[in-house]
């Protein structure tokens, strides 16, 4: 079983905002921290991090763990996580459900997967390998997508499940990559949250995206547009209290317009679970 932590809500941690982590207590609940940054001991980001973590609970979500590839798994950069993982002791420890390596190279994307029998099986045995590498559970977040594959043989929602459930692992539930996707393949995101089970979703993601035109792109390089905010609520419906993080990757604005952003999901979380 998967125990969802009750985090409240929180922002990205972001190098652009060092200074004022370093100088204050951002009035958000949480912290995210993207894995990547800190993996290597020492430097400006870790003594940030250091303190941030002492005023907050802190989650590491990762970019390039290719939980997805068919390459072995990179036992060095999971070494240099477990090592991570008990520096800081962090709330949650997630990546995204994607594949990204391949014959020994990195693609620095997050590609999606096929959704068969086959990609299930493999990805189900490699978070397993990772939760007993870091001996504990780990939260996979669904990905936007552009294309599909002829291949699969399920719904991107029954893959995220029987992972979830095959691997006992957590789910973070991207509500921004859910309507991306759906725009761009045409399904219903309520069926994507139906789909999903309410006991493995730990976190939310919130972020914005740029339409350009024939399809949407996942940009992270704005506010949450009004239709994400309207999914967002249904989420809440479907899930109750679930931590909330705003993404904020490009085009970063100042720090009290990304906290802004957190404060809106948590009235919006309020109206729909007085």
């Amino acid at each position: 079983m998967f125990a969802r932590k009750d985090l409240g809500h929180g922002i990205g941690l972001r190098s652009k905002h060092y200074g004022r982590f370093l100088e204050e207590r951002p009035a958000v609940d949480w912290v995210e921290a993207i894995s990547e940054n800190h993996l290597a001991p020492g430097g400006r980001p870790n003594a940030v991090l250091e303190k941030v973590r002492r005023d907050l609970p802190v989650v590491l979500h990762g970019v390039s763990l290719a939980i997805g590839s068919v390459d072995p798994i990179d036992a060095r950069h999971l070494k240099a996580l477990r090592e991570l993982v008990h520096r800081i002791e962090p709330a949650y420890v997630s990546d995204h459900l994607c594949w990204g390596r391949h014959q020994g190279r990195y693609a620095h994307d997050l590609l999606p997967l096929p959704f068969t029998e086959e990609a299930l099986e493999l990805v189900i045995d490699r978070v397993r390998t990772v939760q007993d590498v870091l001996q504990r559970q780990i939260l996979l977040e669904n990905v936007s997508s552009y294309l599909q594959f002829e291949e699969s043989t399920m719904t991107e929602w029954e893959f995220l499940r029987r992972i979830a459930e095959g691997a006992d692992c957590g789910i973070l539930l991207d509500v921004n990559n859910i309507y991306v996707s759906a725009k761009n393949h045409g399904f219903d995101p309520l069926d994507y949250l139906a789909g999903v089970p309410a006991d493995r979703v730990g976190q939310f993601h919130l972020a914005g995206h740029s339409d350009k035109g024939s399809y949407l792109l996942d940009t992270h390089d704005g506010e949450v547009p009004d239709p994400v905010w309207e999914l967002y609520r249904a989420a809440l419906r479907r899930f109750g209290r679930v931590p909330a993080l705003v993404e904020w990757d490009d085009h970063i604005p100042p720090l009290e317009e990304v906290v802004a952003q957190s404060a809106l999901a948590r009235r919006i979380e309020a109206e729909v679970l007085p």
